[in-house]
């Protein structure tokens, strides 16, 4: 009970390529725009995608805030043949800023900050997505779903989530056996909202206690009762997240 199954790498990298795929040819497209982050989940489902449509046809953006981390990718895309011009790599902080001025955002307020500058990559996303005939290859994974950590109509939004069914440390596996970077796969997840942020030290407990608590609670139908018995001491805060977030999985309401 108190573990969240492996996976099996051979078989879900060519399941997902397989998805990847058929998605694109099903919905009459080539090309796919991905936004790097230069985290686990974006770097993830680039080495997915590099597998499943030609490079001339991947087109990689880059929008960051604080300071670009492409660099940790240079060679990665050199080797995946990347053209140059298919490389996006853009500074969001003077439309951010803009607009926090215009919204009269104070500097405390990380919140509405961070959800502007995801939703404002998501306009750029698209944008690309729109002048290239492309779909938005979206990158998050069941951990982030289940417990609502993420902006709507920003980071959420996509044509195609290759990993969403993954818990993150799933992800993780996956990653070390596709060869992602140790420095990428060692680095601790963060939204890159603000500086200093992790997901952990925001969310208040690691993806490796959350996994196995969604797993047992959402997949296995387990009581939250029955998980807390087992010794599952971040149970009820885990569930408890999850539980505060789900209305953004019934949105727009609707008579």
């Amino acid at each position: 009970m108190n573990q969240l199954p492996t996976i099996n790498n051979k078989n879900e990298k060519q399941k997902i390529i397989n998805f990847l795929k058929k998605t694109l040819k099903e919905q009459n497209k080539e090309k796919v725009v991905l936004g790097m982050s230069g985290g686990i989940d974006s770097a993830t489902s680039f080495y997915l995608l590099k597998k499943a449509v030609a490079p001339e046809n991947i087109l990689i953006a880059h929008l960051y805030y604080f300071q670009s981390k492409l660099k940790n990718f240079t060679n990665v895309l050199k080797r995946a043949n990347i053209p140059n011009k298919n490389i996006y790599e853009i500074s969001i902080k003077n439309s951010v800023d803009e607009l926090k001025k215009i919204l009269n955002i104070p500097n405390e307020d990380k919140i509405r900050l961070g959800n502007i500058m995801a939703r404002i990559r998501m306009i750029m996303l698209y944008d690309f997505a729109k002048k290239n005939n492309a779909l938005v290859l979206g990158t998050e994974d069941k951990s982030e779903f289940l417990l609502g950590y993420f902006t709507r109509f920003g980071d959420e939004a996509s044509d195609i989530e290759p990993i969403r069914h993954l818990y993150k440390t799933q992800i993780y596996q996956l990653a070390k056996y596709l060869g992602v970077p140790k420095e990428i796969v060692k680095q601790k997840s963060s939204p890159d909202l603000w500086s200093g942020q992790t997901a952990e030290k925001e969310l208040g407990f690691s993806y490796e206690e959350a996994d196995v608590i969604l797993y047992l609670y959402k997949d296995k139908k387990i009581s939250l009762e029955k998980i807390k018995q087992a010794g599952f001491l971040n149970a009820q805060k885990i569930i408890d997240w999850a539980n505060k977030n789900s209305f953004k999985h019934h949105l727009p309401y609707t008579p």
